[in-house]
Formats: structure tokens, sequence, C-alpha cells
């Protein structure tokens, strides 16, 4: 039998502790990574704290640092990847904001060069109360009866300036002045849509009812009271003027007067004229503006308003126009751009079904489709954007519920 011979210093029945030697210091001593983390030195194997001790200790402890940040620095592929993968869903939601935002590039053959070619915030706040003026433009009280001006027309007319406050409305102004027709006030400011009028902006305001002519060759005082239903002593009173005698391009104040049908409907916007692209029951679901998106959940800028209805409810014309496009989007799956006049273009999407055709002419209340969830979409419902001249402006502000 062979026999191994061993003491204490060859055996322990403990294993071995790594040593970390720190080459670059050479003359500071040996420790392992448990001295360094839990200072594991017995009581009696510690030595004095010195403060040559404490700097190595910091010394040790910065190089196991280091050699814990080569160890992994393997993986540094993992930050830029963590970034990039957290980034998506922010970038997509603006991919989507910028798609959205604007229209499909489509000619306006009916353009109006003289209206206004925005509707900017401001704009929003400004609206005309449709139900407190009749067809003609005269100013109707609460219960439905005609409201007439009770200043006298034998006082020479005047002028002053009104400046558009927020939440005014052009019959509001009208009656804040003791006027009793909204014409009063679009003729006296050359106002082609009343849409157009922002909050800051300046009014001319006549004291009395009425509008300005331009004499023509012919005219006289006698011939334009019986024209506008005015007495021939009271344009010369507001007027000012000692005699019937005019003159070819003078300006005559006509007390009373008011602008005809058509002029005056075209001047109140479409007001009258826009409906609801969705005539059965519906819930509005997503208004115009700032909200949250409802598949990333990042705040965006939504550029209409979703009509959440079931599957298959028809979709309507908002208003008469033209088919400028209708197909498929990924954004807004089965769509429609109708055109309008004097700038307006309407888009329908997420439907189930299109039922027109490209460069076909759409009457108001004409079906375009069918309510459905196609494209980037949560569930059945309509996605229904107003442009103006390629600019989106919130369709509430426009139909008629």
């Amino acid at each position: 039998m062979e026999i191994i011979s061993y003491n204490y210093n060859t055996y322990s029945t403990a294993p071995e502790k790594k040593t970390f030697k720190f080459t670059k210091f050479r003359n500071s001593p040996e420790l392992t990574y448990d001295d360094i983390l839990f200072d594991s030195y017995s009581k009696k194997e510690r030595e004095p704290v010195t403060l040559k001790g404490i700097f190595d200790n910091i010394k040790a402890m910065l190089a196991y640092a280091k050699h814990m940040f080569i160890a992994s620095a393997r993986y540094w592929w993992l930050i830029p990847a963590v970034a990039v993968i957290s980034s998506v869903p922010f970038f997509l939601s603006k991919i989507l904001n910028m798609m959205e935002s604007k229209a499909p590039v489509v000619s306006f053959e009916n353009t109006d060069s003289q209206l206004l070619d925005y509707l900017d915030s401001l704009m929003s706040d400004f609206a005309l109360e449709s139900q407190s003026v009749d067809e003609n433009g005269t100013l109707i009280s609460e219960s439905g009866a005609a409201l007439f001006n009770s200043k006298s027309f034998k006082e020479t007319v005047s002028f002053q300036t009104y400046v558009v406050k927020n939440g005014d409305t052009i019959s509001g102004i009208a009656k804040k002045f003791g006027l009793s027709n909204i014409s009063t006030l679009i003729a006296a400011n050359n106002i082609s849509n009343v849409r157009n009028i922002v909050v800051g902006q300046k009014l001319t305001i006549p004291s009395i009812d009425g509008m300005y002519y331009k004499v023509a060759a012919g005219d006289n005082i006698a011939s334009l009271a019986s024209k506008y239903g005015a007495r021939v002593e009271d344009i010369l009173d507001v007027n000012d003027l000692t005699s019937d005698k005019l003159l070819v391009g003078q300006n005559i104040y006509i007390p009373g007067a008011r602008m005809d049908a058509s002029s005056l409907k075209k001047a109140m916007g479409d007001v009258a004229k826009w409906i609801c692209p969705i005539t059965a029951k519906y819930v509005i679901s997503s208004y115009f503006g700032p909200r949250k998106d409802p598949i990333s959940g990042i705040s965006s800028n939504h550029k209409g308003i979703d009509l959440a209805c079931p599957k298959g409810t028809p979709v309507k014309a908002a208003m008469k126009g033209t088919v400028a496009a209708a197909g498929w989007s990924n954004l807004y799956g089965n769509y429609v751009i109708l055109n309008h006049e004097d700038g307006y273009q309407t888009l329908y999407g997420h439907m189930s079904k299109i039922s027109v055709k490209r460069g076909q002419v759409i009457n108001q209340g004409s079906q375009v489709g069918l309510v459905g969830s196609t494209g980037y979409s949560t569930g059945n419902h309509l996605h229904f954007t107003v442009y103006k001249n390629g600019t989106p402006v919130d369709p509430l502000k426009l139909i008629k519920k």
C-alpha cells in the first residue's frame, strides 16, 4: 500500500477561494471577490484601518468594476436595440399622423379665388347661429318672431369699429349693436363667407340697418327707393342730402336694404348646406383634434371625427360633389374623397364597401359606401374628414346633426 503524506498546509476541507490579483497594484494585499464585496476577513485577520488600506480597497473595487464592464461589453448591442424597439410606436404614430394630415393631391376645378384660402384655429371660435336668423337674414327671437330695428331712419348713418371676440357670432354682433339683419354687417365689411371671420378681426358696424349702393347711370332717388322698398325722405336723411340729384359713382346708403337670398346664402357659408354622412343612429367615438392613438397609445392629432355605428350602415355625401378618388389605402382601408365648391373636400374612410366611381357626380345625401372597419381601424365606424384647400377643419363646425 502506498502511503501519501500530507499536512495542514497542503490540504483543506473548504474550497479554495479564487483570488483576483490586481497586477497594477503589486504592493497591495491580494483580495478575493468575497473580501471586496462582503468584507469577509475575520476580525483576527483584519489589519488596523489605515488611509492606505482604504485607498487600496477603492482601487481594488474600481479594478473589479472595470473587469465587470469588460466582461459585459459583449452585450453592448442591447442598448441601441432596446432604444430602436422603444421608438417604433412613437415614429409609427408620427408617420400615420403625417399621412392623415394631408389629402391626396386633387385638382380643384370650382375653386372661388375670391374666398380666403385658409381656415385657421381661430376660425373655429367663430360660428353662425343658423337658428337665430331666418332665410332673409333677419334676426328672430326665441319665440320665432322677427326682430326689427327700432332706430329711426331720420338720423344720419354713422359707423364704429368692433373687434371680434372669442364666442362671437355674426347674429350676436348684429343684435349687440341694435341691428335686425345680418346683411348689414356682411355688406358693410364685404364678407364673402362668414366662416372666414376670425377672432381679433375688426368689423365696421353701421348705426342702422341698410347697405351702400353705388349710383349708376340713370339712377335717381325715387328709383332706388322703389327698388329697395325705402322712403325717399329716409334716403335723403340718412345720407344728409339736401338735394335728390345723384352723381354716377356716388355711394348712397339705402336704409333697410338687404342682400338678395342667393347672395346671403353664399355669404352665410356652408352652415345650411352640410349634412351628417351618417343619418342612422351613431356615437362619436373620437373627436377632431388632440387624442391618444387607439392602437399605439401615442398622442396624436386626429384630423376628422369617428362615427361609430354597425357594419353596413349607409354612408352618404355630406354635400354635393364629384368623386375625386375611390380606392384602398393601408390607413383608411376603403375610402372615397369628394370635391365640393369653394375648395372643400370630404374623405370617408374605413368603409366595408365603396358605392361610387371616380369622376361620378354625387348629390347631397346620395350613398358613397357602407360603414366598416378596413385599414388602420379598431372597430366598425366611419372616419369623416373635411378639408378646406387641403387643410383639415373640424366637421362638427359645418354639419348639422
